[in-house]
């Protein structure tokens, strides 16, 4: 492991790096659909049609290079990856700001993709910087990160917005190409050349990479997790705005404010609480009743009656937040330290999977239970989220019970033991 200075430095570059990504994707959201009707010459219904497939195409990039970026970063390190990537979203931004037609849009935001997979060099550092004992803080701090910029990019973009719908992209790529100059000056290498290994593309790719985490089981299991937890969390960031209009009358402010507490609340969950609960109980014990709290929450939004029970169920839902850094700091000590670009890669294709197939199923069967002329029940995705997570639950329980060795001897060890002890009784 590298000094403590110059960890203390990449850390500080990985945290500003990750709240850039999620800035600049919400930078940009509050002018897409003006910006996109204008381009594709359409109304705001096909516009909004246009802006999925965006989305799509945004996930399907990421799912794709996800493993290619962490590969390259174990085999030229962490530094030169992270600023030429951010370089080139600095310049793809910088693209989407004189983008003439839609198609050229969609270019940039395939390109945005490919260079957001960035996630995974990102993480690596915080392995390479990090021991066994404060990962999992350490990720649970990039995550506060990242929500931080998802609270200040959708409020700076809809300002920036008022001077027009290119502004935002200029900002996203000022900020960009700014975070590279300051990563030349800052941000040291954490991965000695001892640890390097070959670039192979039969690893560096979705399959590949997956394929490779099947010689930790660990691994796969908190996958499995992950993907299960992904298709739940989807349903609210795809059905939210639609399902608060439609049963509360909503309005956009009050949407957008909602977002921003959600946004806010999961910063305080994975940068304040997330490390002393690791300490205190172990990530095991922590990711497991983390991620319980999710069931409850779901339940209530799909049979909220009243706006104020739709918070209610943000400020509960918002604990299972801590249970992703856990599973990261248990991932990472279960693998080799050579290979923790690749499991990033593994990591950020699971979630890209979960990404490109929620929406699509979320936002079906809601229009199917939102349709007054058959079963009515608008909160059915909800519903259906909430089942995901109880599976979810039981996949992490049972992979730690499986693989408690994995994580090590010790205080920790126990605390995974004890934590699927309990986990198996309550789920």
């Amino acid at each position: 492991m590298i000094e403590r200075p110059m960890a203390d430095r990449a850390m500080l570059f990985v945290g500003f790096i990750c709240f850039i990504d999620m800035c600049g994707v919400g930078l940009v959201v509050p002018v897409l659909p003006a910006l996109i009707a204008r381009l594709a010459h359409v109304g705001v219904d096909r516009a909004a049609s246009i802006g999925g497939l965006l989305l799509f195409s945004y996930a399907a990039m990421q799912f794709l290079f996800a493993p290619v970026i962490g590969g390259l970063s174990d085999r030229f390190g962490r530094r030169p990856v992270l600023l030429v990537t951010l370089f080139v979203l600095g310049c793809d931004y910088a693209l989407m700001a004189v983008a003439p037609t839609i198609g050229w849009l969609f270019l940039g935001r395939a390109i945005s993709g490919v260079m957001g997979a960035t996630w995974a060099a990102a993480n690596s550092c915080v392995a390479d910087t990090t021991d066994t004992a404060t990962r999992g803080r350490a990720f649970g701090v990039l995550g506060a990160c990242g929500a931080a910029g998802f609270v200040a990019g959708p409020a700076l973009g809809g300002l920036l917005g008022n001077w027009g719908d290119r502004v935002p992209f200029i900002a996203a790529c000022i900020m960009a190409l700014s975070g590279t100059v300051i990563g030349l000056i800052i941000l040291p290498e954490t991965l000695p050349r001892a640890r390097r290994r070959a670039f192979t593309i039969a690893r560096a790719n979705p399959i590949g990479s997956l394929v490779q985490m099947r010689r930790y089981p660990v691994v796969i299991g908190f996958l499995a997790t992950i993907l299960t937890m992904g298709l739940a969390t989807q349903c609210q960031l795809a059905v939210w705005s639609y399902y608060t209009i439609l049963k509360f009358g909503w309005t956009p402010l009050t949407i957008g404010l909602s977002v921003t507490l959600f946004g806010v609340l999961v910063g305080v969950v994975q940068g304040g609480l997330s490390g002393p609960a690791f300490r205190r109980i172990g990530e095991a014990r922590a990711g497991l009743l983390a991620l319980a709290c999710g069931v409850p929450a779901y339940l209530i939004f799909a049979f909220a009656s009243a706006s104020w029970m739709m918070i209610a169920g943000m400020l509960i839902g918002t604990m299972a937040n801590m249970a992703f850094p856990a599973m990261q700091a248990l991932m990472s000590r279960a693998t080799p330290e050579d290979a923790q670009g690749e499991l990033q890669g593994a990591i950020a294709s699971t979630v890209a999977i979960s990404s490109i197939t929620g929406p699509v199923v979320m936002t079906r069967v809601f229009a199917h239970f939102a349709d007054p002329q058959g079963v009515y029940f608008p909160g059915a995705p909800f519903l259906l989220a909430a089942l995901l997570l109880v599976v979810a639950v039981v996949i992490f329980a049972r992979n730690v019970r499986a693989n408690v060795a994995a994580f090590g001897t010790g205080a920790n060890a126990d605390v995974a033991d004890g934590a699927i002890a309990d986990g198996t009784r309550h789920v």
